[in-house]
């Protein structure tokens, strides 16, 4: 069980780290539309490009933070059944629910989602719109996700699983990893130097 859970800690510091990545896609896109709008209005030019991009960024912020998500344990659960039962069987549902609906809901859309974006690659799919982008890309993040998903769907399981023998204490307790406000506020410092 030490070295599952020594895998759980590696899957949950990637999947940390990628998560902030992620917010700056979100800065990226708020960035990009501000300069879409400025552009079509001052000069009367636009392009595809620009909305196309746009798309891309919220796809990478929400395949990226899908995993970020259930690591800070943040996902949509129906507490008002659960919650009326003891932590020991909120984490057996949790199991169940980790084992039959999340790991094959991931397996079935990898399974899917890999001929998929190879296809777009191996053929240089380009968008139909004029002066769009390449599509691989963005098919790509489909795969990735929904690997970072299934990675922290099984380091969720492994805490489980470690809780349910007593071995660590109840996982779905605060992490020790700061919200995403923090994270956001303590990159602006180091951009600042304020650190």
């Amino acid at each position: 069980m030490n070295v599952l859970l020594s895998l759980s800690r590696l899957i949950d510091a990637m999947n940390e780290k990628l998560g902030r990545g992620a917010m700056w896609l979100i800065l990226a896109a708020v960035v990009i539309s501000t300069l879409n709008a400025i552009v079509r209005k001052a000069f009367n030019y636009s392009s595809n490009a620009f909305l196309e991009i746009q798309w891309y960024l919220f796809a990478g912020v929400f395949l990226f933070g899908a995993a970020y998500t259930l690591l800070h344990n943040e996902h949509v659960r129906i507490d008002v059944v659960s919650g009326r039962f003891s932590k020991r069987t909120q984490t057996w549902i949790e199991v169940f629910g980790t084992l039959f609906f999340l790991l094959p809901m991931c397996f079935m859309i990898l399974w899917l989602s890999v001929p998929f974006a190879l296809h777009s690659y191996q053929s240089g799919e380009m968008s139909v719109n004029a002066g769009g982008l390449i599509l691989w890309p963005v098919k790509a993040l489909l795969p990735i996700g929904f690997s970072l998903l299934t990675l922290q769907g099984f380091s969720e399981l492994i805490k489980r699983l470690a809780f349910l023998m007593g071995r660590i204490p109840d996982p779905t307790e605060k992490h020790d990893f700061p919200t995403a406000e923090e994270n956001l506020i303590e990159e602006i410092k180091k951009m600042r130097g304020e650190s």
